[in-house]
């Protein structure tokens, strides 16, 4: 193709003036071209959405710089004589071709290439192209990318690389073989981040189909927790290129770790919870140690990441084919050539390993592969509690509120509350926004009361029951009211087998909302979904014991007016005890969880005291969102949290937020929840300054469509 004008060329020299006294057809070329940028994308949607830089930039500046990078593969061969081959297009998220010297167009282009071939009886894959890398555990081979190949322009956008690198003679021409392209397109020239993308591209030598492929795990799974899987600096996007070079054959040199995927994807995501870990080693590739890794979901839910819906040929693998590497990766105080801490004895090979370890048997908890990794809390075992509120009644201002409700089990037989370790309801209001609100002068939680009905609530034989509150609706409420429900039951399973065990679990936290004035019910504002939640946790079966597993139910008793308070004074860490107490309103605690490890940056630190006066320290918390450049600990997507956008409705909530270790206590509901991840005190000291006695002016900055709004200030890319 032909680039007809060098675009940064003109724009800056017709300012410097360079074409100021030309007979103006260099100008009038430089503005028509740029209307012709402009209208093609005038009726077009925007190809960028809300994460991307680009999409709160000056309309003409994105029209000239068109940010963004797509790849395509268009063929890859090996010739007879190993020479290898590869055809693609770089382009903008529009289609129009780019330039890789970024002369014609904005933005020089780097590009490395990686090559594979899954051998037809092998499963993974194996690289043309080593390297050898020398460190304090010795010198080791692994696989490279290619370097000083010849690169050519073809016409209509393409652009032809020849390896240096060839196949080895007698390659096998029937295998299938992988090309790899990550890509960067660098635009720091024009303050925005780099753009980058992979490809990958399967083909046979000899021209046969492709039949024989490496499909575990897909990109879209590590996306659910990662936001966007990003690695060396960003460049590599994708797990189908990831694997091309992290197989069997790549070794990390400076402590002699593999760096085959499933091996060391499987310890990072183990981390604190190896078993040498435990034991006092710790587990590091390079200078990255993982050994304090938590995952967010139970590490024994294997689904998490081998996702069963995700479209991936060999999906099942996990169950289908086990082997000493991948099983070994996470139980690594196995050692299956002794067979030290294996119960089947030394295996000199993978050969056996599925005969006893199927996809699934006939119990949980036993040796096949799903009911290995089965948690007691949700064994199908159980007989499980479900409980569903069906209306309240007496709920009016002034009145004691009588909720009823369906009490059975997972079966749909009635349950009696006797077989219940807890049964409680929990009433607060109004829903315009929690915290404030008194039950009387013998309750002592803050904006809510919560009452057991484990011996109270009265049920029929059919499993419907009925709770009367011993505490009313204050008198003058108005507006809508909320009750939440929570109970536990604890199971015995496998009973008077080798493999006894108690499970305890909670019911699913159920929320229904009455009004209290006769005016039309009003729910809580949907602020964040627990299935936003569940892409990292999967569920809150182990939070306060399994009771509370719903953010609908969570934000009644977490509100702006709470505290550790009632439980600091039994902290068990002396030092605890001479702090204040610290706000746990829901935005505030959730916000400082995720931020973790990097609010030790910030100058700040978030400690709870929990029940039994646990010290809960998340200052180590590593967020699992990936940014741009490849790093862990990126928190600005806010959506993957937040539903429907209701990060970007201000004002976020009504009431002051309490907040004793903070720099401003009671804050505002706007900054309460900004400074929960912008937790530094020079934000805290810009929102106070922007706040007065008519309230929080945040919204004439941040709203959507300002300058600084939401969005644009946490874009990423």
């Amino acid at each position: 193709m032909r680039f007809p004008l060098n675009f940064q060329t003109i724009a800056m020299q017709t300012v410097k003036g360079k074409y100021a006294k030309s007979t103006g057809f260099q100008l009038i070329r430089l503005f028509l071209l740029l209307a012709v940028a402009i209208s093609m994308t005038g009726t077009k949607k925007s190809p960028y959405g809300p994460h991307d830089k680009a999409a709160y930039l000056n309309s003409v500046i994105v029209d000239f710089l068109r940010p963004g990078l797509a790849i395509q593969i268009v063929s890859g061969t090996i010739a007879a004589d190993g020479t290898i081959t590869v055809v693609y297009t770089v382009a903008d998220p529009a289609g129009v071709p780019l330039d890789y010297n970024g002369v014609f167009t904005p933005g020089p282009l780097s590009i490395g290439y990686v090559i594979g071939v899954i051998p037809n009886n092998q499963s993974q894959y194996t690289s043309y192209i080593t390297s050898q890398a020398t460190g304090n555990a010795g010198t080791f081979t692994r696989a490279a990318a290619d370097s000083g190949g010849t690169l050519t322009q073809l016409d209509n956008g393409k652009y032809q690389y020849v390896f240096k690198a060839k196949a080895p003679t007698g390659f096998d021409a029937t295998a299938t073989h992988t090309i790899g392209l990550y890509g960067s397109r660098n635009m720091s020239a024009f303050g925005i981040p780099n753009n980058n993308a992979t490809a990958t591209f399967n083909f046979v030598p000899n021209g046969a189909k492709v039949t024989h492929v490496r499909d575990v795990v897909r990109t879209a799974s590590c996306n659910g927790c990662h936001d966007q899987l990003s690695a060396h600096g960003g460049r590599r996007r994708a797990v189908e290129l990831c694997i091309i070079c992290h197989q069997p054959q790549s070794t990390e040199a400076s402590n002699g770790n593999s760096v085959d995927f499933k091996v060391f994807i499987h310890k990072v995501h183990m981390g604190s919870q190896l078993p040498s870990v435990v034991a006092g080693g710790k587990y590091a590739i390079g200078n990255s140690d993982w050994s304090t890794v938590v995952f967010p979901a139970d590490p024994r839910r294997c689904e998490s990441c081998h996702d069963q819906k995700s479209g991936a040929t060999q999906a099942a693998n996990y169950m289908t084919k086990p082997s000493a590497a991948a099983c070994g990766s996470c139980h690594d105080n196995v050692n299956f050539v002794t067979g030290k801490n294996h119960a089947g004895g030394p295996q000199v090979s993978d050969n056996l390993c599925a005969d006893c370890h199927i996809p699934q048997g006939e119990l949980d908890f036993d040796a096949s592969v799903k009911g290995a990794h089965v948690l007691p809390e949700e064994s199908a075992m159980r007989n499980g509690v479900q409980i569903a509120l069906t209306k309240v009644d007496t709920g009016m201002a002034g009145q004691k509120p009588t909720i009823n409700f369906t009490l059975k089990d997972n079966a749909g037989k009635p349950l009696a509350p006797s077989v219940l370790g807890s049964l409680s309801f929990t009433m607060g209001g109004p829903t315009s926004d929690y915290g404030y609100t008194s039950f009387g002068t013998d309750v002592t939680t803050p904006g809510y009361v919560t009452e057991s009905a484990l011996t109270a609530a009265k049920c029929g034989a059919d499993g419907t029951c009925t709770y009367a509150f011993t505490h009313a609706v204050p008198a003058k409420a108005s507006g809508s009211y909320a009750i939440g429900v929570e109970a536990r039951r604890v199971e015995t399973l496998l009973a008077g087998t080798t493999k006894q065990m108690t499970a305890t679990y909670g019911a699913t936290n159920k929320v229904i909302y009455f009004s209290v004035d006769g005016s039309a019910v009003q729910p809580r504002r949907a602020v964040v979904a627990t299935a936003n939640c569940q892409r990292c946790h999967v569920s809150f079966t182990t939070i306060h014991g399994g009771l509370r597993n719903q953010t609908e139910y969570c934000v009644m008793c977490h509100n702006p007016s709470n505290t550790d308070a009632p439980v600091r004074p039994s902290a068990v860490v002396a030092a605890d005890k001479a702090l204040p107490n610290q706000g746990i309103n829901f935005n505030l605690l959730v916000h400082r969880i995720h931020t973790g490890e990097n609010l030790a940056a910030l100058g700040r630190n978030y400690t709870v005291v929990g029940f039994g006066g646990s010290h809960n320290d998340f200052g180590d918390v590593r967020y699992p969102a990936m940014s741009s450049t490849g790093s862990v600990g990126d928190t600005r997507n806010c959506s993957m949290c937040h539903s429907a956008g209701s990060e970007a409705t201000l004002p976020l909530g009504k009431n002051a937020v309490v907040d004793p270790q903070g720099p401003i206590s009671p804050v505002q509901p706007i900054t309460s929840a900004c400074t929960g991840c912008h937790a530094d005190t020079p934000v805290a000291a810009h929102a106070l300054a922007n706040t007065d006695s008519l309230g929080e002016s945040c919204t004439v900055c941040h709203k959507t469509g300002a300058q600084f709004s939401i969005g644009s200030v946490h874009a990423q890319y």
